[in-house]
Order: structure tokens, then sequence, then C-alpha cells
């Protein structure tokens, strides 16, 4: 795994710890989903890049990140916060899961689809020069 590309996964995990401290300051429109579900969604957006980083090394890291993450995030709903931690019920949890999970995995494939390109133009580039 390239630096970058640790740093980039590091700063979307600290994005989603961001959003779920300060999600009770939020006073905006539809601030009760925010309330209700905002630590849900953040916490499984965090968890799918702290996964990327884990498994960087396994031939399908999305898929292992994804998978991963949902497992982790859904066992926690199911077993109330794995007996450890409080955790109030909610079936509409597990969809904010998903979708925090879904908005991650959504955002690196495009972040990796554009990279991908900048990087292919950029040896086409070179390649014409050598030329």
């Amino acid at each position: 795994m390239k630096i970058s590309s640790r740093i980039r996964n590091t700063s979307f995990i600290l994005l989603g710890i961001l959003v779920l401290v300060l999600k009770q300051n939020y006073t905006g429109p539809f601030s009760d989903l925010v309330y209700n579900y905002g630590s849900n969604f953040s916490v499984s957006f965090a968890i799918y890049f702290i996964g990327l980083l884990g498994f960087n090394s396994y031939s399908h890291p999305r898929l292992f990140a994804a998978g991963g993450a949902l497992l982790a995030v859904q066992l926690f709903e199911l077993t109330n916060g794995f007996g450890v931690m409080e955790n109030v019920y909610d079936p509409w949890d597990y969809l904010a899961n998903a979708l925090g999970i879904a908005l991650a995995l959504g955002i690196d494939l495009i972040i990796n689809q554009i990279s991908t390109r900048k990087s292919a133009d950029t040896n086409g580039n070179n390649e014409r020069l050598e030329k």
C-alpha cells in the first residue's frame, strides 16, 4: 500500500470519527436522523477504511474491508454492543451501518478510478514524449 493510500484512508477514518464526535452539535435539516443514526453511519464509514488498512495485502481488499466492516457493525447491533458497550437496539441501525459502508466503498472506488485514470494519462504522455 502506498503512503498516499495510507494517508487517504487515515484521513477518512478521522473524518468518520469527527462526524461521530460533532453529530451532537448538528442542528440543521434532518437533525433527528443525524442524531439517531449518525453514529452508526460514521462509525461504519470509518471501519471500512480501517479494514482497507488491514486487508491491503489481500487480492480483493475492498471486498474484505466492506465484508469485514459490515460483519463487525452488524454483529455489534445484534449482540447489543458485544455485551460490553451500551447499545440501544433499533432495526434501522442495520440500514445506517450498511449505508455508511456503501458510501465509503463508493468514495474509495471513485478515488481509485480517478487515480488509475491519472496514472494511465501520465504513462501515456511519458510514452509519447519518449518517442
